[in-house]
């Protein structure tokens, strides 16, 4: 792990010359490839920087109390041993998870699709509930949220939403709210006063670049029609919804959110190019069966993640075993605890197969 942690920490002061250097400032390219590998490597830098420091107190702390007869500076020495012991302690489980292979997709923005599943009107409303709570999470994360498609039951449900969210980090945070999110409530439309068990399906997929997937447009067919349900006097007026078919895979994807065509053909490229990258993400998982296991539901969208028991106030994380009885906050957008527990169990996870 330290020679490791050594090549690194030369990488980092090599890529520091090459940034004062004026022929990479002037290629902006490889200035922003070296400044986003800076801003990777300066956490682990940072880390085994304050290892080497506490390292540094215990040797000097041991020649103090070899030399030193003053039992007041022997005491100083024994406390600031100690404490440098502690602290080298954290550091050693905080660089071995620093060290872990990252997620590629980390740092990129996400496109998330929410579907009413099982329970009709009550799903789509659970679904629209959904959708609210990822947007308060992510104006506290200070993401921003753009609607793509949206396909209401007229009771302010919604059968399917489609949105993306633009920030750094939001894949490395919103990836572990992919799959079946159950509902445990009595709707308002239920005289008896019976729980009923409605589901949404959630799926969070990185958004891809061009150089991460290519589209043959000859592959692509769009059809325009009239935008449908809430808009401004020219999204309902005007032929500006698109319709995306992928005849190779049969994939369709429908974007109506904006006033422009083109703005709307962009947005459902972008949607099928997330589509397409994430079946190719999931075909390397299943190859990878091992690792697959290991992960804490990043993806599949058939794995039931988590109940809301609404006369319970509780909110259960199936997964992880986690439970929270701040339903009302959790349904506002306060999720960060949730989504911090799913990364603490998965890199666990990971740091277990590591020392197989």
């Amino acid at each position: 792990m330290f020679d490791k942690l050594e090549g690194i920490l030369e990488r980092y002061e090599e890529i520091l010359q090459q940034l004062n250097d004026p022929n990479i400032v002037n290629d902006q390219a490889n200035y922003r490839k070296l400044m986003k590998e800076q801003s990777d490597l300066e956490p682990i830098v940072e880390a085994y920087s304050a290892y080497k420091a506490a390292n540094q107190t215990i040797e000097d702390s041991r020649m103090i109390l070899d030399e030193e007869s003053d039992e007041e500076m022997r005491e100083l020495a024994k406390e600031e041993m100690n404490e440098a012991k502690e602290q080298i302690a954290q550091l050693e489980e905080q660089l071995k998870i620093l060290l872990l292979p990252k997620d590629e997709n980390d740092d990129k923005n996400v496109i998330v699709e929410i579907r009413a599943g099982a329970g009709g009107d009550e799903a789509a409303l659970f679904a629209a509930e959904l959708y609210r709570m990822y947007c308060m999470y992510a104006e506290t994360m200070r993401w921003k949220t753009e609607l793509a498609d949206i396909n209401e039951n007229g009771l302010g449900g919604f059968k399917e939403v489609v949105f993306m969210v633009n920030g750094q980090g939001a894949y490395s945070k919103l990836k572990y709210e992919s799959g079946v999110h159950r509902v445990q409530r009595v709707p308002v439309t239920e005289s008896g006063g019976r729980i009923h068990t409605s589901t949404a399906t959630v799926a969070v997929m990185p958004e891809a670049e061009e150089v991460d997937v290519e589209i043959d447009m000859n592959d692509c067919k769009f059809d325009v029609f009239r935008a449908s349900g809430n808009g401004g006097q020219c999204v309902n007026t005007t032929d500006s919804a698109v319709r995306l078919t992928h005849i190779p895979t049969g994939i369709v994807i429908s974007c109506q959110d904006e006033k422009s065509q083109l703005k709307n053909k962009d947005k459902a490229l972008k949607v099928l190019r997330a589509r397409l990258y994430e079946l190719e993400q999931q075909k390397k998982q299943d190859e990878e069966s091992a690792k697959r296991r290991s992960q804490i539901g990043t993806g599949d969208r058939s794995e039931k993640i988590r109940t809301y028991n609404f006369p319970q106030g509780r909110v259960t994380d199936h997964r992880i075993k986690f439970t929270t009885h701040r339903l009302e906050q959790v349904m506002n957008g306060d999720i960060a605890e949730i989504i911090d527990n799913c990364i603490a169990a998965d890199q666990a996870a990971k740091l277990a197969q590591v020392s197989e």
